[in-house]
């Protein structure tokens, strides 16, 4: 890890996010290498943007009676170790260095249960909908910075390591700006996700 890398993180704290534990994460299996990061899309309700929902949600403060659809993920108890904004803004909920609770049933790189080996990013949006330019720019950084510091060979969504469980981000998201602004290959990514 270079010099440049190393200020940006504080063990497995990324130093631009701003910080928010979640108690919902454990330990990653010995010999994990963390080489994968998931993509995910998540909004709070659904398709409502900028509340603080989905915070609450990782910190286990929701409140189920708040809305209707919370009675559907009523005590669930779930993590991303990052969260971005419509407007770009960063939040880090789990030490990168530990495992957050993201994926769920799942298998990539013919490695079955990705939560152990992966680093969980949700972007606030919705499956179907675009994302925002702050998000892509916020996103990329995100991604770069991660890659200084684990040994990263895959990016994926949701809809590509639990197919038929899960649809996020969805066809909204621009798989190909996203491998143009890293500028890594294409086999780093979801097979077709480049066209």
């Amino acid at each position: 890890m270079s010099e440049t890398s190393s200020a940006l993180w504080h063990q497995g704290w990324y130093a631009p996010a701003h910080a928010l534990p979640s108690p919902n994460f454990g330990s990653r299996p010995v010999g994990a290498q963390i080489d994968l990061v998931v993509l995910h899309s998540i909004s709070l309700p659904p398709g409502q943007y900028g509340g603080d929902e989905v915070l609450r949600l990782f910190t286990n403060q929701l409140d189920w009676d708040a809305h209707p659809y919370f009675q559907s993920i009523r005590g669930i108890e779930v993590s991303a170790h990052f969260f971005v904004r419509r407007d770009g803004m960063l939040w880090q909920f789990v030490d990168c260095d530990a495992r957050a609770w993201h994926a769920g049933a799942s298998c990539w790189r013919g490695r079955d249960n990705c939560n152990d080996d992966s680093i969980g990013i949700e972007l606030e949006g919705l499956e179907g909908e675009r994302f925002e330019p702050a998000q892509y720019d916020a996103l990329t950084r995100l991604i770069h910075a991660i890659s200084q510091r684990y040994p990263i060979r895959h990016v994926a969504g949701h809809e590509h390591i639990a197919p038929g469980r899960k649809l996020d981000p969805g066809p909204g998201f621009d798989w190909h700006r996203l491998q143009a602004s890293l500028a890594w290959p294409a086999a780093m990514f979801p097979p077709g996700s480049g066209r």
